[in-house]
């Protein structure tokens, strides 16, 4: 599987289509068909899966237990929070309108690749919940994570 890089401008038409980047499209498994699994992601994004990547997050919310409470709501939102999309001849695939009302995407959106899956942003809710600054960035990595 390639791995989903980069951000790009990108259109959503008055259907609610939105066209695929070449480079992402390019980077979806062969093994994986046209279909694709869209879900309300993080920070108001929304997050489109492959099916190798989405089985995985998939195994951990089946693996919450059926009997405590939190738990069923856990499942009942991520379940109710997810589609799977068709992409056409042409790369695009449909966003259903509660999903583009949900993230704020009206006519534009930002779309990013986030390694192993890819974000759809509303542009001005990207612009708010990125970093801008590398130095900032690497500080963050160095404090944090790497």
């Amino acid at each position: 599987m390639g791995i989903f890089s980069g951000r790009y401008e990108c259109k959503v038409d008055p259907k609610g289509r939105l066209a695929l980047p070449a480079r992402i499209k390019a980077a979806i498994p062969d093994s994986n068909g046209d279909t694709l699994v869209l879900r309300h992601g993080d920070d108001g994004c929304l997050a489109l899966y492959p099916h190798v990547e989405f089985n995985k997050l998939l195994n951990q919310v089946n693996s919450l237990s059926d009997r405590d409470p939190l738990h069923r709501k856990i499942k009942r939102a991520f379940f109710e929070g997810m589609t799977e999309v068709e992409l056409d001849s042409a790369g695009r695939f449909l966003i259903p309108k509660t999903f583009l009302q949900a993230a704020g995407i009206d006519k534009d959106a930002s779309v990013n690749g986030m390694g192993s899956y890819v974000e759809i942003w509303n542009p001005d809710k990207y612009t708010a919940n990125k970093i801008d600054d590398n130095d900032e960035l690497t500080t963050l990595m160095d404090q944090n994570i790497l």
